[in-house]
């Protein structure tokens, strides 16, 4: 590389940096003015619908290198290593969780009100401490993998940085077996999609079905730890995109890569939408007034009717028309949007899941530019943890069709 595109390169990720933290700076802006405003309780409601897409997106991203670590996919190499760096994001998460307490008068309607014997289980207390141990363990296990990953793939790499320099020399303390970090990984991804599973259901009861707090639906935690795997794919297929069409051969990622994804992809738009309709079907079967009340509201009522059936048109009948065709999933560019689309729509199913219960008495949907600026600080904080991450352990990124031993 010469020193004039190496200079256009340095000067293309500084240009990067400056637009993601300016996206931050535009979202912190964006909260506080709606919070100093007439409706303070739809800045928190903007929060805790971006908080938890984004931390769903961490998640299940990272899900994607364990379950085709413990079920040794080869077809996956070059994408695993980029799926692991949504880690990154988990400590911003863990710390956007502690903020959101901090709007808990606006964000759980509960408060206050005569829960007919559910306080032992909604109360204040209790849900923020379950809730923090529950992701402070999940994200415990993510990063324990992180370690033995990182361990695994750059032991025998030249250290570059001081984060670098401290890890190796750290790793060499310790010694190197790599048959003990696959192993230790192995039951470290075991231990986490266990975790995943009861940890983004409790989340789920905790910070989503419990707005309605007497509405319940023993299937919302399936659904919604699925719908984490749903976003998570999409997330990764935009950053395997990015970094294909920036690096071309260099990433180590071919058009088969992209194929295979998208199939997966196109399998858990499927699983999402199952699990939305075998949750729908059964309430509407019972047909008790409690559970029939929250469909109602958000399938039948104005505003809410209109963005019920642009959630299923963008989250589940696009998708699953256009991911028919062979071709689209091996292009880059059209993944991009349409992944891009997909988590459009997922954010509009949290609101549509949320709005009613924390914006009850309005004519029009409760959506202003306010919105879509905190939207755009928590995408300038995942895009710098992941562009951190990446910088900061650049051979994650494959270089060729070989793999970093």
């Amino acid at each position: 590389m010469t020193s004039n595109s190496t200079n256009k390169a340095i000067i293309k990720n500084k240009s990067v940096w400056v637009i993601f933290s300016l996206f931050v700076i535009i979202g912190l802006g964006g909260f506080i003015f709606q919070l100093a405003g007439k409706y303070p309780e739809r800045a928190w409601q903007a929060y805790l619908i971006n908080f938890l897409l984004w931390s769903a997106v961490a998640q299940g991203g990272l899900l994607f290198s364990m379950v085709t670590h413990i079920t040794k996919a080869r077809w996956s190499k070059p994408l695993q290593s980029i799926a692991e760096s949504f880690a990154a994001f988990f400590p911003i998460s863990f710390g956007l969780f502690l903020v959101l307490f901090l709007g808990k008068d606006h964000l759980f309607p509960w408060l206050g009100q005569d829960l007919h014997g559910k306080e032992v289980w909604l109360n204040l207390p209790f849900l923020f401490w379950r809730d923090f141990f529950g992701l402070l363990i999940l994200y415990g296990l993510g990063m324990t993998y992180l370690n033995y990953a990182l361990r695994l793939k750059m032991a025998h790499i030249e250290p570059q940085g001081k984060m670098h320099r401290f890890l190796h020399h750290w790793w060499s303390q310790r010694g190197y077996d790599p048959d003990l970090c696959r192993g230790r990984m192995s039951t470290l991804s075991v231990l986490y999609i266990i975790a995943y599973a009861l940890v983004l259901s409790l989340v789920a009861f905790d910070l989503v079905m419990s707005m309605d707090p007497h509405w319940i639906s023993t299937l919302f935690g399936a659904y919604s730890f699925v719908k984490a795997f749903y976003v998570g794919l999409g997330s990764l297929i935009i950053l395997a995109a990015a970094l294909h069409l920036s690096q071309g051969e260099k990433s180590g990622l071919t058009s088969s890569h992209f194929h295979d994804l998208g199939k997966l992809f196109f399998a858990f738009c499927l699983a999402w939408a199952d699990f939305f309709y075998c949750q729908f079907i059964v309430i509407w079967y019972a047909n008790i007034s409690e559970e029939t009340s929250y469909i109602i509201k958000r399938t039948m009522l104005a505003p809410w009717n209109s963005l019920a059936w642009i959630v299923f048109i963008v989250s589940f009948v696009i998708p699953f028309f256009i991911l028919l065709n062979r071709n689209i999933k091996t292009k880059p560019r059209f993944m991009i949007v349409l992944c891009s689309v997909v988590l459009a729509g997922i954010w509009l199913e949290h609101l549509l899941l949320l709005g009613p219960a924390l914006s009850p008495q309005v004519a029009a949907l409760p959506l202003s530019p306010a919105d879509g600026f905190v939207t755009l600080g928590f995408l300038g904080l995942m895009a710098l943890s992941l562009i951190f991450f990446l910088r900061l352990f650049p051979a994650l990124v494959l270089y060729g069709k070989g793999e970093v031993k």
